[in-house]
C-alpha cells in the first residue's frame, strides 16, 4: 500500500520536448526531491532529451547523479571559500559563484558561471565588481541571471537583461553565453535580437517536469476503514466525531509532505478571506485533507502522522474498500512518494 505517482509518460515526454524546441539551448533543472520523480529519474529524463548539460541544487546532488548523466553538471548553489568538498567529476562540473572572494579560492582551470546580482536581491555580483573580477585563472563558462516572477513595477525584464549583458561586456569580460531562469520564450527571442552573439540558455524545472499537470495523477491507498457514530470519541488526541460517517486511514504522512505547507504570497481580496477562513477552522480542529473521494474533498480527522492519514468520511457518502486509491492534490516540490508509476 503506497503514495503513488501515476505519470502519462507519453504525454508528459511529448511536453518536454515541446518546451525543448521553445527554448533554444534549455538547460534542465534537476534539485531538492526531483520534483516528486527523484532526481535519478530526471537525470535519465535529460539524457533521453539529449541535453549537453543538467543544472542541479547542489554540489551533493551534483555527485548523487553524475553516474545517470554524462554531460556537463551545472550546479545552481554559489560556490563558497571553504565548503566541504564533494566526489565530483572536475572535468564535467561547472560551478555558480556569486562572489569574488570566491572566484578567487577556486584551483586554477575550474569551469565557473558567474551570478550577477539582479532585482531579485539574493546573492550575486555587483555591476561596479565586474572589471576587478579575479577571473584570469579560471574557464568562465558565462553568466548567470536570476531573475523575479513577479514585475508588479511593471518593469520589463528584456530591459533589465539587455542592461546587465551590456555591463559584462563593457568590463571586457565575455558575452557568449548567458543562463536565465524565469524568462518567456518570447522574451528570449527578444534578447536574441538584440544580441546576436550571445546565447541565451533557460534553466527550466517546474515548467518542464511538471507543467503538463494532465499527465500526473496523484493517489493514496487506503489502508482502513472504520466506523463511527457523532460523538464517538477517535485518535490520539480523542475527538470527538462530528457525525455518523467512517474513519479512513490512507498512506501518506508527514514524512511524504502530506499536510506540510510552504508559506505562500497572496494576491488580492478573496485568496486573502479564504486564507482567513482556513485559519479560522484551523483553530476548532477542521482542516480540510488533500485527498478526495468520490469527487468530495475529505477533511482530516486529526493531524497526518508520520506515514498514514486519517480522514473523515461523511455518512452519506459510501465508504472505499480496503485497497482502493483516493485522489490526492499535493505540492510535487513537497513530496516524496512511494512509487512513480508509469502509464
Amino acid at each position: 500500500m503506497t503514495l503513488t505517482m501515476y505519470v502519462d509518460t507519453g504525454r508528459w515526454r511529448a511536453h518536454q520536448r515541446g518546451l525543448l524546441a521553445e527554448f533554444a539551448g534549455l538547460v534542465p533543472v534537476a534539485k531538492g526531491n526531483g520534483y516528486g520523480f527523484g532526481n535519478g529519474r530526471l537525470a535519465a529524463e535529460a539524457t533521453r532529451l539529449g541535453v549537453p548539460m543538467l543544472a542541479v541544487g547542489t554540489a551533493a546532488e551534483a555527485e548523487a547523479v553524475a553516474g545517470g548523466f554524462a554531460g556537463d553538471l551545472l550546479v545552481l548553489t554559489p560556490y563558497r571559500a571553504g565548503e566541504p568538498e564533494a566526489d565530483l567529476p572536475a572535468d564535467r562540473v561547472v560551478r555558480t559563484v556569486a562572489h569574488a572572494e570566491a572566484l578567487a579560492a577556486l584551483p586554477a582551470g575550474s569551469r565557473v558561471v558567474v551570478e550577477c546580482m539582479t532585482s531579485m536581491r539574493r546573492h550575486g555580483v555587483a555591476l561596479g565588481e565586474l572589471p576587478r573580477l579575479p577571473v584570469r585563472h579560471l574557464t568562465v563558462e558565462g553568466f548567470a541571471l536570476h531573475l523575479p516572477l513577479d514585475r508588479p513595477d511593471g518593469s520589463d525584464p528584456v530591459d533589465e537583461v539587455a542592461a546587465l549583458v551590456r555591463a559584462i561586456g563593457e568590463a571586457g569580460l565575455p558575452t557568449g553565453t548567458v543562463y536565465l531562469s524565469h524568462l518567456s520564450a518570447k522574451d528570449g527571442r527578444r534578447l536574441a535580437e538584440r544580441f546576436p552573439d550571445t546565447e541565451f540558455r533557460s534553466r527550466i524545472g517546474t515548467r518542464l517536469w511538471l507543467g503538463e499537470v494532465e499527465a500526473l495523477t496523484s493517489r493514496a491507498s487506503v489502508l482502513d476503514v472504520t466506523p463511527v457514530v457523532r460523538g464517538e470519541r477517535y485518535g490520539y488526541r480523542q475527538h470527538k466525531a462530528p457525525s455518523d460517517g467512517h474513519l479512513l486511514v490512507a498512506t501518506g504522512g508527514t514524512a511524504h509532505g502530506v499536510g506540510l505547507e510552504a508559506p505562500k504570497y497572496v494576491h488580492g481580496v478573496l485568496p486573502r478571506a479564504k486564507g482567513l477562513a482556513r485559519a479560522g477552522l484551523a483553530t476548532v480542529n477542521r482542516t480540510l485533507s488533500p485527498y478526495s473521494w468520490q469527487g468530495k474533498q475529505l477533511w482530516f480527522a486529526e493531524p497526518p502522522h508520520m506515514q498514514v492519514s486519517i480522514l473523515f468520511l461523511p455518512g452519506e457518502l459510501k465508504p472505499p474498500a480496503i485497497g482502493d486509491e483516493l485522489s490526492l492534490t499535493v505540492r510535487h516540490t513537497t513530496t516524496h512518494f512511494d512509487r512513480v508509476v508509469e502509464r
